[in-house]
């Protein structure tokens, strides 16, 4: 099994991960809808 600390730092960067996804998924959504309002 992994030691205490190894899982601690899995903890720390599966969530700043799970965050840059989160506001990532955002920012594709509005550059998606950017482009497709100024295409049409």
């Amino acid at each position: 099994m992994a030691e205490p600390a190894d899982l601690k730092a899995h903890e720390a960067t599966y969530t700043s991960m799970i965050g840059m996804l989160k506001y990532g998924a955002v920012a594709c959504f509005l550059l998606a809808f950017l482009v497709i309002w100024l295409i049409s």
